[in-house]
């Protein structure tokens, strides 16, 4: 469908969506981004909404400069998704069984493990970096040297709110019934306590002075401040990837025992929580997606719906205007508390009829009904990606 220009704004912000249809506190958002010095441009995908320090479903480029409120506090949270060999034929008809499988391999919500993973032991996990990675802990802010063990335990686990873990069918094509394995998931406590941590510190620095939003400070190109915070923010991105890996493998080797036959195609990963360098128009820029994934030419992506809608395996069309980028999901129609309000138990076991999911009162506010239209969100970036998979769940882990 192309963009359409928010009016009133110093730097371009490209939308989407139909700007009118954007909630004011969100459009409010989108006009304070594009007013700040250093933004070089905006662009606002079809599941924008209203989301703390920054528009969720926002593309920011800057110059020189980034604002960890606006990549937020799950720093590097994305999407894993792998085709298995295994067709809906091959599942049994009470899926229980295996959702329990799962919940028993991976932990979720704010449960943790006993002792950290160690990569060897992981059949399917990558094994290069990891004792470098561990190392580099030891460099981040030492506000959080005595994290180490937390996150050492954290290490592939789920977490809670909108992260899940699915089985799901691909839907028509030559390869209708496919089975895929998908998980949604960041980087657990220890990115939160390092973003906390630097977005109290750009609050106070002399330059931020008289912004708009107090959540939208920046760190400037050249101080210590940057440094420190690119190099936490590089580690826990690092985190969050590795994260979705071990947790792919953990769920690759539950299927594996249930269909020893079980083979796997490459996995796809990627964020939709983050930065990265980037040139546009000869200008380099350090991009902040939030809510977004990157879609450039040929790149693969995950977009989610709700757990009960479905979801879609993209491929990117590189399109510059929207900074190579397109939606991270639904986005959500309304906040958890309106959706606990809205509905009940009963509506949340009719709109996710026939996924072998939880349907108790603790997941009311992740109901298909709080979020978006995904067939609609599609819709609207067919300009900034190709549909390769349309998948349906049949399981659904919530934490």
């Amino acid at each position: 469908m192309g963009f359409t220009p928010l009016a009133g704004t110093r730097a371009p912000v490209r939308v989407w969506t139909d700007p009118y249809t954007i909630e004011a506190q969100a459009a409010r958002q989108l006009r304070n981004i594009g007013a700040l010095p250093w933004v070089q441009g905006v662009a606002v995908m079809p599941d924008v909404h209203f989301g703390k320090g920054a528009t969720v479903g926002s593309v920011i480029a800057m110059r020189q400069a980034v604002s960890p409120a606006a990549v937020g506090v799950d720093i590097g949270c994305g999407m894993s998704a792998v085709r298995t060999s295994l067709t809906a034929a091959d599942l049994p008809d009470d899926l229980g069984p295996l959702r329990s499988a799962i919940e028993a391999a991976i932990p979720v919500g704010f449960a943790m493990r006993d002792d950290a993973v160690d990569p060897r032991r992981v059949r399917g996990l990558e094994q290069a970096g990891w004792d470098e990675f561990w190392r580099r802990f030891g460099t981040l802010d030492r506000r959080v040297a005595q994290l180490e063990t937390r996150a050492q335990r954290q290490l592939g686990t789920l977490g809670g709110g909108n992260h899940f873990i699915e089985v799901c069918l691909e839907q028509g094509g030559p390869d209708d019934g496919r089975v895929w394995l998908m998980l949604h998931s960041g980087s657990r406590n220890i990115g939160k306590e390092l973003a906390e941590r630097h977005m109290a510190v750009a609050r106070g620095l002399p330059h931020n002075t008289g912004l708009p939003d107090r959540d939208l400070a920046v760190f400037l190109a050249g101080t210590p401040e940057m440094d420190a915070y690119r190099r936490d923010l590089w580690w826990a991105q690092e985190y969050a990837r590795r994260n979705r890996a071990v947790m792919l493998a953990l769920l690759g080797q539950v299927v594996r025992d249930a269909f020893p036959q079980v083979g796997y195609d490459e996995p796809i990963s990627c964020h939709h929580n983050y930065v990265a360098e980037e040139r546009y128009d000869g200008v380099d820029v350090l991009v902040t997606r939030k809510g977004a994934i990157r879609a450039g030419a040929g790149d693969l992506g995950i977009i989610p719906g709700s757990m009960g809608t479905g979801s879609y395996i993209v491929r990117g069309r590189g399109n510059v205007d929207a900074y190579c980028s397109a939606s991270h999901g639904a986005g959500r129609r309304m906040s958890r508390g309106q959706a606990k309000r809205t509905f009940s138990t009963d509506d949340l076991a009719a709109q996710t009829a026939g996924v072998e999911c939880r349907k108790d009162a603790g997941v009311v506010d992740e109901i298909p009904g709080a979020y978006k239209d995904i067939t609609e969100v599609m819709a609207q970036q067919e300009d900034l990606v190709e549909v390769v998979a349309h998948l349906k769940q049949v399981v659904c882990v919530k934490g």
